[in-house]
């Protein structure tokens, strides 16, 4: 989680104020952080999550990812519940559950306080969306 929460402080969210770091640990024992960037034109932002899942996707293409830790933080009030990743970050995170054929495990947590498990990003997103509709 520390690694989280330094990618979070370099977040660029001039807009909202809420910043965003996600770091992810990959069988190798790499690690890769991201960290949400905003744009004044809203939906070309990137969550931290996507940042850094296709970070890894695009450097280390054969690595599995093995677990994801998030936090969040906000300059205009504080967070002390647990933060988890948004829908479309969960669809892009269950894209990599099912092409590496293995479970992310993913803590997430606010600024401070406790921190909440899912041992799969399935388990939040039960209902996937997935190359089998196409």
């Amino acid at each position: 989680m520390n690694k989280a929460h330094e990618a979070r402080e370099k977040a660029y969210a001039p807009y909202s104020h809420f910043r965003v770091g996600a770091t992810l640990l990959l069988e190798s024992g790499t690690i890769i952080s991201g960290n949400n960037q905003e744009n004044a034109a809203y939906p070309s932002g990137l969550c931290a999550e996507r940042v850094a899942v296709y970070h890894a996707g695009a450097v280390y293409p054969s690595q599995k990812i093995t677990s994801l830790a998030i936090t969040a933080r906000s300059l205009n009030k504080k967070i002390t519940e647990p933060i988890p990743p948004c829908g479309a970050c969960r669809q892009a995170l269950v894209e990599y559950e099912v092409k590496q054929e293995s479970d992310i495990e993913t803590y997430f947590m606010g600024e401070s306080g406790k921190i909440i498990k899912a041992n799969s990003i399935k388990d939040l997103l039960p209902l996937i969306f997935n190359k089998e509709y196409l």
